[in-house]
């Protein structure tokens, strides 16, 4: 009797310890997500610093047109940068749906952040066509052209990015995929968002404002 019950308190220790184990696990894994993005959030501040530096550092220097000045319209670039900017709002509302199980009302909203992040896009491609095509600034045209590309670029290609996730966040949600025990994965999604979005306030500070 007392060998069983020492197997019998055995295993019930083993239990707790094996449940204990599973809680530290998905603690863990939770932990990594969130540490493995902030670190690649710290990359890509890096990699805009970066960009940022350069269009500065060229700001001016050119010795042939076109000029910021000449070539950018700030009147599309504000409504994309509203656009943008109300983007984060309804992607925050998201993460709070998601919290509280309200299915309908986080499509609902997540739909709206996409949306928004494509008439960003739009409003990019509008502006880039008029710079091509009508001020005929090119990639290679003087320094202003590399730079403006390049970082503006990089940009757009990162909201692009953000996009197809919170489009894929989406089906996936219409599939019944995604639910409340979800909430923070697609909050760790939503930081990308967030970033891409403040990313573009210093963008907009530099080139249209800075640089204009």
């Amino acid at each position: 009797m007392h060998a069983q019950g020492n197997s019998m308190s055995s295993n019930a220790m083993s239990r707790r310890h094996g449940a204990g184990a599973h809680v530290e696990f998905d603690f863990d894994e939770a932990h990594r997500v969130r540490v493995g993005m902030v670190c690649f959030l710290c990359s890509e501040v890096a990699f805009f610093g970066t960009l940022i530096v350069a269009y500065l550092t060229y700001l001016g220097q050119d010795t042939t047109g076109p000029t910021p000045a000449e070539v950018l319209s700030r009147p599309l670039v504000v409504a994309g940068t509203a656009a943008l900017l109300a983007s984060s709002l309804t992607a925050h509302l998201a993460v709070s749906a998601l919290a509280k199980g309200a299915m309908a009302r986080f499509r609902a909203c997540l739909a709206a952040t996409i949306s928004l992040g494509v008439l960003f896009l739009a409003g990019t491609a509008v502006e880039w066509q008029g710079l091509i095509r009508d001020k005929g600034l090119l990639i290679s045209t003087n320094l202003f052209g590399t730079t403006y590309y390049t970082l503006v670029g990089f940009h757009a290609l990162h909201v692009t990015v953000g996009v197809l996730l919170l489009s894929l966040m989406l089906v996936l949600s219409q599939a019944g995929v995604v639910s409340r025990e979800h909430r923070e994965g697609f909050e760790v999604v939503s930081w990308y968002w967030h970033f891409v979005d403040g990313v573009w306030v210093v963008v907009f500070t530099v080139v249209y404002v800075i640089g204009f």
